[in-house]
């Protein structure tokens, strides 16, 4: 499948879908952003928001809407309080992880300073909630209100648990749906919760999510041992240089001999990276099979998301819905 096909890609076909629903949520967007009185903000905001992302999450939000029959305008809402709180993220993540490039282009804190890319992601969060209350429903905001605080405290155990050898699947597996899969899960439920859908359909709507989610991020720690560029929006081996244990490390660590394993102890625990060192831990990844269970993992969450749509309703946005699933994980194939 090529990536350079615009007709392979079905989040294109989503974002075609929902176009009008996006340019509301643009506009509301800009208009949130804006700052009377401290012109930084929309600046940052800006370089974030304009840099050509895919918006993924907030269409998650919109499809969910519309496929359960949504016709109010609060989706719109919720689709920006999404992405508010995903760039939120973004900006502190960048200041956490050091990073100099995001999304191809130089990060916020790279281009202004640190203090400005944690003020402005505060700034963000709070105008999110701002938004999810203008909704009216309480049970919205408790579901937005557990994500945020479920991402921050994936991030703090992504903090003990990415140079430590004896993190193991199950905490990655905690990492991942705190830092990713929790805002695509709430995103998808919310949509469905302002549409008035069954508990049932809320649950699916929300496993959907979650699956995707976590498929979504392997699929990230996969590509950064040998994917584009280009597709990943950074350097190949930065997770690698940030010594962060992602689960192709997990794999490869696990099948580790004696002196594999003070290899690895040397380069993420210790941070005693030298030249050649991507390159070996790329033969010892190739050695214990560990890019393709981790592929093969992607794959079992991308077929679970796909199952969970078939407790919703047919629709042309479950079909595209249960192609983006396929999708994330083609891009490894």
């Amino acid at each position: 499948m090529s990536l350079d096909d615009a007709s392979t890609k079905p989040h294109d076909r989503l974002g075609a879908y929902l176009a009008r629903d996006m340019e509301a949520v643009n506009v509301l967007i800009r208009t949130r952003m804006a700052s009377e009185h401290a012109p930084r903000i929309p600046e940052v905001t800006a370089h974030l928001v304009e840099a050509g992302g895919k918006r993924l999450r907030p269409m998650l939000t919109l499809a969910a809407a519309r496929m359960m029959g949504y016709q109010g305008p609060y989706h719109v809402h919720l689709a920006a309080t999404v992405e508010f709180i995903h760039t939120a993220t973004l900006l502190h993540d960048d200041v956490v992880d050091e990073s100099r490039q995001r999304r191809g282009r130089p990060t916020a804190n790279l281009l202004w300073d640190n203090k400005s890319s944690v003020l402005v992601g505060d700034y963000l969060f709070s105008r999110s909630f701002q938004l999810m209350v203008e909704t009216g429903s309480l049970r919205v905001l408790d579901i937005l209100a557990n994500a945020s605080a479920t991402i921050a405290e994936g991030e703090v155990l992504q903090l003990t648990a990415a140079q430590d050898l004896r993190t193991d699947e199950r905490i990655y597996l905690q990492v991942v749906r705190g830092k990713t899969a929790a805002l695509f899960s709430a995103a998808t439920e919310v949509g469905g919760v302002i549409a008035g859908a069954s508990d049932d359909q809320v649950s699916a709507l929300f496993t959907y999510g979650d699956a995707l989610g976590v498929a979504f991020q392997m699929v990230d720690d996969l590509l950064d041992y040998g994917g584009a560029a280009a597709v990943i929006g950074k350097n190949v081996g930065d997770d690698f240089r940030e010594r962060k244990l992602t689960l192709p490390v997990i794999r490869a660590v696990a099948h580790a001999n004696a002196a594999e394993r003070a290899f690895w102890e040397r380069v993420i625990e210790k941070g005693d990276q030298r030249e050649g060192d991507l390159e070996e831990a790329m033969r010892l990844l190739a050695r214990h099979g560990a890019l393709e269970a981790t592929r093969a993992e992607a794959l079992a969450w991308s077929a679970k998301a796909r199952d969970a749509l078939t407790r919703l309703p047919q629709h042309e946005l479950n079909d595209m819905l249960a192609d983006l699933a396929d999708y994330v994980v083609a891009r490894v194939r």
